[in-house]
């Protein structure tokens, strides 16, 4: 086992969904709260606190990052920072405090990510999404960076022929898997016949994507508690064996569509720093916004080359008994996407796999994780190797 520097060693998370009694402020308090106090630690040990939120104006506070410490009194005074990189804005959460423990600034930090949409009528998260987009910013749309995933899936049809099934394929395994999650926006196993039928219950999208191959919009939180080690008491902890970045450009004119160049790099990145191969992991959580990113993703992480992707689906490897199973919580597409909780959330699932503490939803003997975030079309991309180490 690597020497890890950073340990996750608490959680919190609320149910993701439409949670119309729920405000910011109350997520952030609960899912904080739990975090501190699943690491059985006081307030008073936390050194620092990162607070993930995106907003976008779909909040009139723009200003949350105290907002964590209203989650105990004894939290006052301590230094509390807002973080925000698009749909990845969790995971830039996660690595600033990495970099805070690392830099010997802290010895343990408190990360939260929460966002509260679904009081938001469609035309204003769409509105407030495409801000995270060069071409659209600033623009009104109902169906926000549906229409631009679109766009990947009309690029990806044009040069490996129609996918649709292959979509839905994907979206009916999310669904199945999410289920079994407790915290899932979505527990509805839609089965793949539904998924792959376009109808008044199932609408197209945009382009060729329809309904259930997009995520939902949701509210919630997710938080962790990251210590270097020795400095906290409890008898659980996951290592992080390793977390890169890596950005692209933001014009979409200077990036190949089908190419996910900077997800690329970021996830051989982790790879090398963890010292791992594809085959050492026994999960994975991506980012699954739209079915056809999960698609391009398989060839990301190296499950199969260009174009590849239907026949790792059509072989189970994926599945949750298979070879490598990829977003056993149901994903973005199942769990929901709230914007800056997603980031924490795909660690926390991967940290409940590691610790045997998944439930319903546990892969046997799992002890390794991968987890990869993006925020934009690719722009910001965020990769872990996660291990238990007790």
């Amino acid at each position: 086992m690597k020497q890890h520097d950073v340990e996750i060693v608490g959680w919190g998370h609320t149910r993701f969904g439409k949670l119309p009694d729920d405000t910011l402020e109350s997520l952030i308090i609960a899912a904080a709260r739990d975090a501190i106090d699943n690491a059985e630690l006081q307030p008073r040990d936390i050194d620092e606190i990162v607070v993930g939120t995106y907003n976008g104006g779909l909040q009139p506070l723009a200003f949350p990052s105290s907002l964590a410490l209203q989650v105990y009194d004894d939290l006052l005074f301590t230094p509390a920072t807002r973080v925000e990189n698009a749909c990845a804005t969790g995971s830039a959460a996660l690595l600033a405090g990495i970099r805070a423990i690392r830099g010997g600034e802290a010895r343990r930090v408190l990360v939260i990510g929460a966002e509260k949409m679904t009081h938001a009528p469609a035309d204003v998260v769409g509105r407030a999404l495409l801000a995270a987009d060069y071409e659209h910013a600033g623009e009104s749309s109902a169906t926000g960076f549906a229409e631009l995933f679109a766009t990947i899936a009309d690029a990806y049809f044009a040069k490996y022929g129609d996918h649709s099934d292959t979509l839905a394929r994907i979206a009916a395994k999310n669904h199945r898997n999410g289920v079994a999650n407790p915290y899932a926006h979505l527990r509805s196993d839609l089965g793949y016949d539904f998924c792959r039928t376009t109808g008044p219950r199932n609408p197209v999208v945009a382009g060729p994507l329809r309904r259930t191959d997009c995520c939902p919009i949701s509210d919630g939180a997710a938080a962790v508690i990251l210590a270097a080690p020795g400095n906290a008491p409890s008898t659980h902890a996951v290592g992080i064996r390793s977390m890169a970045q890596c950005n692209d450009f933001l014009p979409a004119s200077r990036r190949d569509p089908l190419a996910f160049a900077a997800a690329h790099r970021a996830w051989q990145a982790a790879l090398k720093r963890g010292g791992v191969r594809l085959s050492d992991l026994h999960l994975l959580e991506v980012h699954d916004c739209f079915t056809i990113a999960e698609l391009v993703e398989y060839e990301v992480v190296g499950l199969c080359g260009p174009g590849g992707g239907a026949q790792v689906l059509a072989d189970g490897v994926v599945d949750r008994d298979g070879k490598l199973p990829v977003n056993p919580s149901g994903g973005l597409k199942a769990k929901g996407h709230p914007i800056g909780a997603t980031g924490v959330s795909q660690h926390v699932m991967a940290v409940l796999q590691l610790l045997g503490e998944a439930g319903a939803m546990q892969i046997p003997g799992a002890t390794v994780a991968g987890v990869f975030n993006m925020g934009g079309l690719t722009v910001a991309n965020y990769a872990s190797v996660l291990e238990r180490v007790r």
